[in-house]
């Protein structure tokens, strides 16, 4: 299967943002945790062009803990600093504000130099994929329901500033996808986590996916969810044994069809809502070294 989505409102956003750069002093790349590397948009540093950026690792709280501290360190020795948080529940988010000023302080001593005594609020502009929190993170950071949020990709359409107590200034943007995947595991990992909309999608090939990247790493939250008996597939390469995987969770959720045959796509459905949802535990689907 073959992943390319470009929505025009995509362009537009992308537009906006290299249009309202001059306007910031730093940006926050938003990603999320469970998949680093492809939620990370490569067109964001030729966007951003050279901005002091705060990589935040977003939806920690659903990510293996251990892969999160050494994308955290893959990111420092990048030249980015960078945090995890849980944006829907609050954990590491107050951090981001005092981080963001780091990033500025230089600029600001220069400002101090020219003779501005007291200089406007900081601003900053958060960029990230569909779905990954930028709404929710907002949100959390200014304390209020100032901007609007969703379970799925596509929610925030335009762009806003949102104050952030009295010490900084946030520009929401839509998500930017970029037009076509040159790895299709970057946007199979994608599908997975729900960041790009699932009408266009066959939930088979993406639970199929799942299975085969995560069954043997995470067998035992696998067969703890799903109560399945037996080992892991031998062989994940082998399209027959992972499918036996998707049966047997079908089998044990009632996803049954005529003939007592397991329905996939409902099988399927199960397993990538209860994945997405943290209840198959703390999962990441990728590591660094995956990456380079």
């Amino acid at each position: 299967m073959t992943i390319q989505w470009f929505p025009g409102h995509m362009t537009r956003a992308r537009r906006q943002i290299e249009e309202k750069l001059r306007l910031v002093d730093a940006a926050i790349e938003l990603l999320d945790a469970r998949v680093p590397h492809s939620s990370r948009n490569p067109m964001i540093g030729r966007i951003l062009r050279g901005k002091p950026r705060l990589v935040v690792l977003n939806k920690a709280d659903l990510a293996d803990p251990r892969s999160t501290e050494r994308w955290i360190a893959a990111f420092r020795d990048e030249g980015h600093d960078c945090i995890a948080v849980d944006a829907a529940g609050g954990r590491g988010v107050k951090e981001i504000t005092a981080r963001v000023r780091e990033l500025v302080a230089p600029q600001r001593e220069r400002m101090a130099a020219r003779g501005v005594v007291k200089p406007r609020a900081v601003r900053a502009l958060i960029v990230g994929i569909p779905n990954v929190g930028k709404s929710t993170l907002i949100n959390r950071l200014a304390g209020r329901g100032a901007a609007a949020t969703g379970d799925r990709p596509g929610v925030t359409k335009g762009q806003q500033w949102i104050k952030v107590g009295g010490e900084m200034e946030l520009l929401d943007t839509p998500g930017i996808l970029w037009p076509k995947f040159e790895d299709q595991a970057v946007g199979m990992r994608l599908a997975v986590i729900g960041s790009i909309r699932e009408e266009i999608l066959n939930l088979e090939e993406v639970a199929f996916f799942a299975v085969k990247t995560l069954a043997v790493k995470y067998w035992d939250a696998f067969a703890q969810r799903f109560g399945l008996e037996g080992g892991p597939p031998e062989d994940v390469e082998d399209p027959e044994q992972v499918v036996d995987v998707l049966e047997r969770i079908g089998r044990k959720r009632g996803c049954l069809i005529s003939g007592g045959r397991v329905d996939l796509e409902k099988a399927s459905g199960v397993l990538l809502r209860d994945l997405r949802a943290g209840k198959l535990g703390r999962i990441t689907l990728e590591e660094p070294d995956d990456s380079r």
